[in-house]
């Protein structure tokens, strides 16, 4: 498999977020000229408001709002100066006020996330570490990966996976000075607590550990002055702390706050933390808003408040209990989640709650992966009992109905989130959903007849079928399980038996680094010196890692088309459920199949790989009638690099091989292999290159220096498909001899000139190097990938690793 292009995450955050605004689920305006908080107006109606974080309803509290008033009248509407000359007369008292909350010295940001790009790269020092959640939050990861450019190492673990947070800090103990654990209290999707106790003991096996908690949805709801979950655990802030809060959210105000018991790095960080000096100040209304709010956290009625909320949750709890919804996490936090696994359940879903009177939030990625779409509910005092039973009984109705509508059922959502059925009774079902379509799958290319499997798929690359069986001879068997390879094959017909949609399988072993930048692969690499399958997954993938085309026929004109790409997709599932995949991947996609908005509906994340290469020969004569088509600017440049060098060098078709040529062979293939980390691949086993030497398909095309005529310095290693197209499928060069001959270029020559005399039809170019094949000739056609992860830690990881 060629180079795929790094995926650009911004576009593909912008294609799903379109995605969900088109569908009417994000994006809103509420509407109304007053807002009480119970209710939310949206397209002409009222909605009872379960996506509030204002999770005590402080927000409208008129003591809060005749506060910000007055201090509107009194100080304007804004105290426009830095806080690091001049704090407004206000912010003395809230300081006071929220420092008495927390026992502690604190520091009021504008905002969270200008307060983490402040706090975090003045607390880390050059010798210290960081370790990631990979659910933290977007605002703390990015703070965190601006210590890249000073060499900090940044590292990440699953979701709460303390045993891999012990094996991290093991790794750094010797080597940094302080190791910063960087985590929520509360995580804002699924509602799920830090193991907060557990840390505090892993902290006392090893001191060098230190803690920065976000916990901005753990205020207020919980704790001794509504100071946070965290504190509400811990009960004091021990130096190796620290800890964030929020004055927005369910304090009802605007800001953030951070508590540091260490005086010294208080000092620091109060002194000079980048956006803490430079960026504006809260505004008049704000601060005044916050100290009315500080007033009742520091007053006994926040235990009343909280307690309000308290009977609201478990009241909700219970409801939930009752139902064989797909609560994500079950615990004492106000966020709930509700599972529908692919977005297009999840967009259906949220609509008709909106109908039934009801405002929910839809959780899509990148917040969860893909397939853990589903819908965000928060609780609130504003929320009074009648409306959270009504809610109930909306979902528990109206989910069956969203997952029928969009063609799913519970089944997928219960193993999309790996969740244990509660029916008992009734067992998840791993079959299809009810189909008069005629689905074939078989383990090998051997049980599927010849002249059906080229008339479908035989055209397009290595995998006709004779590609097929000798792709499954030599990726099985072999010592490393790198090179051992499931094959699964999928064949879909109508009653009348006319096929519908064909594919081949691959589950093998991936880097997880395959697509990530250079720098990060060297990083890891390194790694897999000790431990050759660090950073390693199965993958279940259209195609192989050793074909390129279009690997899925499908009748476009069909009218069971979108029956069969869903039977296709289940089947998928089962299949990476069976096989321990952790990733599905369907590939070598053209923008001319409007498959798009049918693969994001259904989880899966698109990236877009590199242009495709192809050139069509049935209108050509020879090698000298093909040059003439070429422009004159490309003529010259063949002439010059490429025909003015070839008397210089002995070109050989080689058939078979001896072997000495098969080591040569195999040389060359390791140079470009290890030459391009850029896509890390495992090598291919040498049983590969000696099954091809004795395959009638297979030939070399090998060039020689005249000067050494027995030195190999150069490959392409092409396949003669059934339908007469030749694939130059890889290439092998020896670096040393690459300016001088430009052996590359050479190759791509080689390849048309020998594929016009043995008549072929045309050539699969394969992907990347599309300017060097466009110069000879090739059409060039864009093409993509769709990805569909159990979890979003690989894409988060390698974020990580590639921000320095």
């Amino acid at each position: 498999m060629a180079k795929i292009k790094h995926n650009n995450f911004l576009d593909t955050v912008n294609e799903v977020f379109t995605d969900a605004k088109n569908e009417g689920v994000l994006h809103l305006y509420a509407e109304g000229e007053d807002f009480s908080g119970r209710t939310i107006g949206i397209k002409n109606r009222k909605l009872f408001h379960f996506g509030t974080t204002g999770y005590l309803g402080l927000e409208q509290d008129n003591r809060l709002k005749e506060a910000a008033i007055d201090a509107i009248r009194k100080y304007g509407t804004q105290f426009p100066l830095s806080k690091s000359y001049i704090s407004n007369p206000l912010y003395r008292e809230l300081e006071e006020k929220v420092t008495e909350m927390y026992g502690n010295p604190v520091i009021i940001t504008k905002n969270s996330t200008l307060g983490h790009m402040g706090v975090i790269p003045s607390a880390v020092k050059d010798q210290d570490a960081i370790i990631l959640d990979h659910q933290v939050h977007w605002s703390v990861q990015s703070a965190a990966k601006v210590l890249k450019n000073r060499s900090v190492p940044i590292d990440m673990i699953r979701h709460n996976d303390l045993n891999m947070l012990e094996d991290k800090i093991k790794s750094y103990s010797d080597k940094r000075k302080k190791i910063w654990y960087m985590a929520d209290g509360i995580y804002s999707m699924y509602g799920d607590l830090a193991p907060v106790a557990d840390l505090k003991t892993l902290s006392q096996k090893y001191p060098q550990l230190n803690f920065y908690y976000d916990d901005v949805h753990g205020m207020s709801w919980i704790g001794k002055n509504g100071t946070g979950y965290v504190l509400s655990v811990l009960k004091e802030l021990s130096e190796n702390i620290l800890l964030f809060g929020t004055l927005s959210k369910t304090f009802g105000a605007s800001g953030a706050v951070l508590v540091c018991s260490n005086k010294k790095m208080y000092h620091e960080l109060k002194t000079f933390g980048g956006p803490l000096t430079f960026s504006a100040q809260l505004e008049p209304a704000s601060v005044a808003a916050a100290t009315a709010s500080a007033k009742i956290h520091l007053s006994p009625e926040i235990y009343t408040l909280q307690q309000e909320l308290r009977e609201r949750i478990e009241y909700f709890n219970e409801l939930l209990q009752q139902t064989e919804l797909p609560l994500i996490d079950h615990n004492i936090s106000p966020v709930f989640y509700i599972g529908t696994g692919m977005p297009k359940t999840g967009y259906n879903f949220v609509n008709r709650l909106m109908k039934e009177g009801f405002y929910v939030n839809l959780g899509i990625f990148p917040a969860v992966p893909v397939k853990n779409t589903g819908v965000r509910i928060t609780i609130s005092r504003h929320n009074q009992k009648e409306e959270i039973k009504g809610l109930v009984e909306a979902m528990e109705y109206h989910f069956p109905k969203a997952l029928e509508d969009t063609h799913t059922n519970p089944s997928r959502v219960f193993q999309a989130f790996k969740l244990d059925s509660k029916l008992t009774t009734r067992p998840l079902k791993k079959e299809i959903v009810n189909s008069d379509l005629i689905i074939r799958t078989e383990d090998s290319i051997l049980n599927i007849e010849k002249g059906l499997w080229n008339g479908l798929l035989g055209r397009n690359g290595v995998f006709d079928w004779d590609g097929l069986k000798f792709l499954e001879q030599t990726f099985s068997d072999n010592p490393l399980k790198e090179h051992n390879w499931k094959f699964k094959y999928l064949i879909i017909f109508d009653k009348q038996k006319t096929p519908i949609l064909a594919t081949f399988l691959t589950n093998s072993l991936w880097k997880d680094d395959m697509l990530a930048n250079v720098g990060a692969s060297q990083t890891i690499e390194a790694d897999r010196q000790s431990d050759p399958y660090y950073l390693t997954s199965k993958v279940l993938s259209i195609g192989s890692l050793f074909t390129e085309g279009d690997h899925l026929y499908l009748d476009i004109e069909h009218p069971s088309k979108k029956e069969a790409l869903g039977i296709m997709l289940q089947t998928l599932e089962n299949w990476e459920q069976t096989l321990k995949a952790k990733m599905i991947v369907l590939r070598d996609f053209s923008e001319e199949i409007d498959l798009h908005s049918y693969f994001q509906g259904q989880g899966f994340v698109r990236i877009k790989m590199p242009e495709s290469c192809g050139i069509d020969l049935k209108e050509t004569g020879d090698i000298e009638a093909y040059i003439s088509q070429l422009s004159s600017r490309n003529r010259r440049h063949l002439r010059k690099e490429i025909l003015g060098t070839e008397p210089l060098l002995k070109i050989a078709i080689l058939n078979s091989c001896s072997k000495d040529q098969l080591i040569q062979i195999h040389e060359l293939y390791s140079n470009v292999h290890q030459n391009n980390l850029g896509l890390n691949t495992f090598s291919f086993p040498v049983k590969l290159f000696e099954n091809m030497s004795l395959h009638p398909n297979w030939e070399f095309i090998t060039i020689y220096p005249l000067t050494d005529p027995d030195k190999m310095i150069g490959v392409m290693l092409c396949f003669k498909n059934i339908h007469r197209t030749y694939v130059p499928a890889y290439v092998g060069i020896d670096y040393s001899y690459l300016n001088e001959f430009h052996i590359y270029r050479q190759l791509l020559y080689q390849t048309i000139k020998r594929a016009i005399e043995i008549n072929s039809l045309h050539i699969a170019m394969g992907l990347t190097a599309a300017f060097e094949k466009r110069k000879l000739g090739a059409s060039v056609h864009e093409k993509y990938a769709y990805i569909q992860t159990a979890d979003n830690y690989t894409l988060e990881l390698m974020g990580v690793m590639e921000s320095s």
